[in-house]
């Protein structure tokens, strides 16, 4: 199973719980060996605020897989395992990013490369479970991410090639969304750019039926996307889903070889 290597990660910042006591210190100075100096003021807010900052500590990667493996603790098959466990390191990595904000097309892009992933498990209840487990894992909700993707798949079907990139002149929630993300890339906010919105993006291009090569380059163009990683992050992608349909062929022949000979058994 191909390994599918690192991309960054980002994080919120939680406040501290605990307010320490401040010492409320107006217009004095103090010497020391002979030199005087000022004291500023310091509002017992600025500290609250560099306690939280300082005292805010991200969880681990073991962490967020133990969280995994609480809530959804069925065995789950090792062609599906591997490359779960994978995902969920990298994503780990984005979602305690310093710079990482929850948008719609990231999320689009992960429900796209689950449901990739998944295809052809045995069961759909518990499918649905190890992705909720997955989701909640990085203290996330997944119903959120099944939400924001279903939206994005049904406004990308309605759109056109051309359509697709005139999100700027139009109103709509998607289109607000999309203005958003543009203006975040632009530098009016955090934005981290990850191998999963690229998928997003893919993804809506589409399902817009958009299929001329051109038809990214206008879309990344719009939204301020380096197209250049975006390429990249879509081969790696390509050349992950064609190992894993080989591997799932070789789970099936094998599965197949066994029916038979255990059939054979009992003749």
């Amino acid at each position: 199973m191909a390994s599918i290597p690192s991309v960054s990660f980002a994080s919120p910042c939680r406040q501290a719980t605990e307010r320490r006591p401040t010492l409320a210190v107006t217009g004095a100075s103090f010497a020391l060996g002979g030199f005087r100096a000022g004291v500023p003021r310091l509002s017992s807010r600025m500290v609250v605020r560099c306690v939280a900052a300082a005292s805010y500590v991200p969880p681990t990667i073991s962490e967020t897989k133990f969280n995994f493996l609480k809530s959804y603790k069925r065995p789950i098959p090792s062609i599906y395992n591997t490359v779960l466990q994978e995902l969920l390191v990298q994503q780990h990595l984005m979602r305690y990013k310093r710079t990482y904000r929850y948008d719609a097309v990231f999320a689009l892009g992960f429900v796209t490369v689950y449901e990739q992933l998944m295809e052809g498990y045995p069961d759909s209840e518990d499918r649905d479970a190890i992705f909720n487990a997955y989701i909640q894992a990085l203290k996330e909700d997944p119903d959120q991410y099944r939400s924001d993707a279903r939206k994005l798949e049904e406004w990308a079907r309605a759109q056109t090639d051309a359509s697709l990139v005139e999100f700027s002149s139009r109103e709509g929630e998607i289109e607000g969304t999309l203005k958003d993300i543009s203006e975040r890339v632009e530098g009016k906010g955090s934005f981290s750019y990850s191998r999963f919105f690229a998928i997003g993006l893919f993804r809506l291009l589409e399902l817009a039926n958009a299929t001329e090569p051109a038809a990214l380059e206008k879309l990344c163009a719009a939204l301020k996307i380096n197209k250049r990683s975006v390429d990249r992050d879509l081969d790696v992608y390509r050349n992950i889903l064609s190992k894993l349909v080989q591997a799932k062929e070789l789970l099936k022949e094998y599965v197949d070889r066994y029916s038979i000979v255990s059939s054979s058994a009992y003749d």
